[in-house]
Formats: C-alpha cells, sequence, structure tokens
C-alpha cells in the first residue's frame, strides 16, 4: 500500500475518473482517446434515436384506391401492416402513425391534401418533428420507370410530379431528402397522362406491383438501418438486372 503524497494523488483520480480527463497530469494520448470514443458513443445513440419520417403520397378519397397514381399510398400500407405500425390518426393534414423498424423509430404519414398540395402537410410534420430533411424519404409514383420498377436516389428534382413540386417548394427549394419512385409505365398511345394515372391496374399488372411492393419493404428496411447509399445501391443494381432481363 502507497502511503506517500503521490500515492495519495494516483488513488484520488482513480477514485474520479470523470475528472480524470481534465487533468494535466493524464498523457495527451489518453485524453483523446477518451474524447473519441465518448464522441464515437454520442454519434451511435444520435444516430439510433434519430427518427426517419416516411411519407406516400397519393390521393385521399375510395374513388382513388388501387390506382396508379396511388402506389405512395400502398407502399405507407405495406409498410404499417407488415411493421404493426397503426396509420390512422390525423396530424397535420396526414393520416399518420409512430413505430419501429428494426428498433429505428419511423413516423409514417399519407397526405390528404390531395397530390398537387402535398408540400402542406409534409413542410409541416418534418418542421414539428425537427426531422433532418435527409431523413425524410418521399415516395410516388413516376411514368418515366417501366411498370412495377423500384428507383431509390438520395436527391434529386421533381421529374413533373406534381406532388414532388409541392413537397419541395414547402422544403424552400430544398431537394436534399431520400425518394424511392414506383414505376407505373407510360400510358398507352395518345391517352392523357392525367387519365392514366387514375387508372386502376389490371389483374397482372396488381400482381406484379405487389411483388414490387414487397421489395420497397426491403429496401426501406435497409434504408433506416444501414442508411440511403447502400439501400439505393442493393435496389438500383436489382433493378437494372430486372429491366435487362426482361
Amino acid at each position: 500500500m502507497l502511503l506517500n503524497a503521490s500515492g495519495g494523488r494516483i488513488l484520488k483520480m482513480l477514485r474520479c475518473p470523470s475528472a480524470c480527463l481534465y487533468s494535466g497530469s493524464i498523457p495527451t494520448i489518453q485524453k483523446q482517446s477518451a474524447h473519441t470514443l465518448k464522441m464515437a458513443a454520442d454519434d451511435s445513440l444520435n444516430s439510433k434515436s434519430k427518427p426517419w419520417l416516411l411519407v406516400g403520397l397519393g390521393n385521399p378519397g375510395r374513388m382513388f384506391n388501387g390506382t396508379r397514381h396511388n402506389v405512395g399510398f400502398e407502399m405507407i400500407d405495406t409498410i404499417a401492416q407488415a411493421e404493426g405500425i397503426s396509420v390512422s390518426r390525423i396530424q397535420y393534414k396526414a393520416l399518420f402513425g409512430k413505430g419501429h423498424i428494426d428498433n429505428v423509430p419511423v413516423m409514417l404519414a399519407k397526405p390528404q391534401t390531395f397530390m398537387n398540395a402535398s408540400g402542406e402537410s409534409v413542410g409541416q410534420l418534418a418542421g414539428y418533428y425537427k426531422i433532418p430533411i435527409n431523413q425524410v424519404l418521399l415516395i410516388f409514383d413516376c411514368m418515366d420507370l417501366p411498370f412495377a420498377k423500384l428507383r431509390l436516389l438520395p436527391k434529386g428534382g421533381h421529374g413533373g410530379h406534381n406532388g414532388m413540386k409541392s413537397v419541395i417548394d414547402h422544403f424552400k427549394g430544398n431537394r436534399e431528402f431520400p425518394r424511392l419512385r414506383i414505376g407505373i409505365g407510360r400510358p398507352p398511345g395518345k391517352m392523357d397522362p392525367a387519365h392514366y394515372v387514375l387508372r386502376p391496374f389490371t389483374k397482372q399488372e396488381r400482381e406484379e406491383m405487389d411483388f414490387t411492393l414487397q421489395e420497397g419493404l426491403e429496401a426501406i428496411r435497409i434504408l433506416v438501418t444501414e442508411g440511403v447509399n447502400k439501400s439505393a445501391t442493393k435496389v438500383n443494381s436489382a433493378q437494372k438486372a430486372r429491366i435487362q432481363s426482361s
């Protein structure tokens, strides 16, 4: 047992580890190491605690159920059913619910403003819950993709989609948020695109789209647990292979 003054200070330091980080007697490398470990722990905690806002775009009302323009709503319904999340309460003009995907907190939303005013709801939800814009995922139909194909991007423009135009406007022009596009194909012949997007699916199309929604579910699980880039690489590579083989 050490009884000298120096030994007494050593014993005191061992009993008060929190004060040791600022003690001049601790080597610099130990202070840096402890600080690095604390930062890593804080970053890990923050990344796990920040919720994702997952938004599907569509039109409210029974007459729009099962139409091409509402595949964003259908993707939210697929997530809700698979993860046991109730999307039944109204908040900021959206059907809304909270839950988890693999212990990651998520919020699901289906704006009820009609497609062209979707941003009114999305902007308010993201603002109220202080969701970082890069953790707001928009899910919507896309005529520029072959039917039942997926495309996940970390950012981008509206691509002529009125719902996305509204969202970007309410984000004050900021486009730095991920989006999952679900292909509905181009209208046949000279059909008006406005009419085409409101058409219901055929029986065969319904089967194909249901399969695609399950693929989208897996993509979103990877997105919230492992990040946008990993999910995008996996989804887009798989979809490219499907398009080439079809």
